[in-house]
C-alpha cells in the first residue's frame, strides 16, 4: 500500500488523495479534477475502483463524474451528503471498518463541524494506526472553517473527541495546504512559540508540488493553536483567561475567521 499526495496548484490549495493497493487497484479521496488522478493511475499502472468523498463541497468532490465515466467506480460517502455527492453510491457510518488489503484498514469517523456530512478517515496497518486523511476538519496547524454549513462548538466537540485521544505517531493528511498560513495564525497568537517558527521556515522553503510537508498529531499539540486551549499566552491573546476549552476554541476559530 502507498500513498500518494497530489496538490492540486489550484486557488484553493486543494490536496487529492491516491491509495494504491498491492494488488494493483486504488482508491481516491477528494478529486479536485481527473486529470492528474488518471495520469497517476496510468503511471502506476492501477485500476481505479473507488472515490471516497470527505464531504459535499464542491472543490473535493468535482473530480468525480469524470472519474466515474471513465473508470465505472464506486462513491463513499457520508449518508448527508445524498444529493449533494456525484454518483454516491455508498452511504458510510460512524465506526465502519473498511478492510482495503491483509493488515490494512480504513476506519470511518464521523466528524461534524466543517459540515454536517464529513468523514475522515483512519488509516491502519497491523492494527497500527498510521494517518489520518482529514479533509476540511484538520488541517496541518489548523482546523476548518464553520461558515459554509458548519458549527464551530460542533467542530470542538469533533476536535476534542476524536483527534487530540490519536497517538502522536499518526501522520495528518488534510484536504489544503495550509500550513505557511497557519503558523504565522499561531505566531501571531503566540509569537515565542519555537516549533512554530521552526516549521514556518520550512514551510517557506518547502514546494508542495515536489515535496509536501506533514505534521503529525505529535507535532499539532506543539503549533496548532486549536490544539493549545489551556496555553496562557494563547487564552489572553483572545480575551479568554477564564473561559472553559470550548469557548477558547470557538473564540479561536472566530479570530481565524477574521485574520
Amino acid at each position: 500500500m502507498q500513498i500518494h499526495q497530489l496538490y492540486t496548484q489550484s486557488v484553493l490549495r486543494n490536496f487529492t488523495y491516491l491509495i494504491q493497493l498491492d494488488d494493483g487497484n486504488a482508491i481516491v479521496i477528494d478529486p479536485w479534477e481527473d486529470e492528474s488522478v488518471n495520469q497517476r493511475l496510468k503511471e502506476r499502472g492501477l485500476t481505479l475502483t473507488a472515490i471516497i468523498n470527505t464531504h459535499e463541497h464542491w472543490d473535493h468532490t468535482q473530480g468525480n463524474e469524470a472519474l466515474i465515466a471513465k473508470h465505472g467506480c464506486q462513491v463513499w460517502a457520508h449518508a448527508n451528503g445524498e444529493g449533494k455527492i456525484p454518483g454516491l453510491t455508498r452511504m458510510l457510518g460512524a465506526n465502519e471498518i473498511i478492510d482495503l488489503e491483509d493488515d490494512v484498514q480504513i476506519k470511518v469517523l464521523d466528524t461534524p463541524g466543517h459540515t454536517f456530512a464529513h468523514l475522515c478517515f483512519l488509516l491502519s496497518e497491523g492494527r497500527i494506526a498510521k494517518a489520518i486523511f482529514t479533509g476540511d476538519t484538520l488541517f496541518n496547524a489548523g482546523v476548518g472553517n464553520c461558515g459554509n454549513g458548519g458549527d464551530a462548538a460542533v467542530l470542538y466537540r469533533t476536535i476534542s473527541e476524536q483527534f487530540y485521544t490519536l497517538d502522536d505517531s499518526v501522520v495528518v493528511y488534510p484536504g489544503h495546504e495550509y500550513l505557511e498560513n497557519n503558523l504565522r495564525f499561531t505566531l501571531s497568537l503566540e509569537p515565542e512559540n519555537m516549533d512554530a517558527q521552526d516549521w514556518l521556515a520550512k514551510a517557506i522553503q518547502t514546494d508542495p508540488v515536489t515535496a509536501p510537508l506533514n505534521t503529525t498529531v505529535g507535532d499539532e499539540r506543539k503549533f496548532n493553536t486549536f490544539f493549545r486551549l489551556g496555553n496562557k499566552t494563547i487564552r489572553k491573546a483572545v480575551d479568554c483567561s477564564d473561559s472553559s476549552d470550548k469557548d477558547v476554541f470557538v473564540a479561536l476559530r472566530s479570530r481565524r475567521d477574521n485574520w
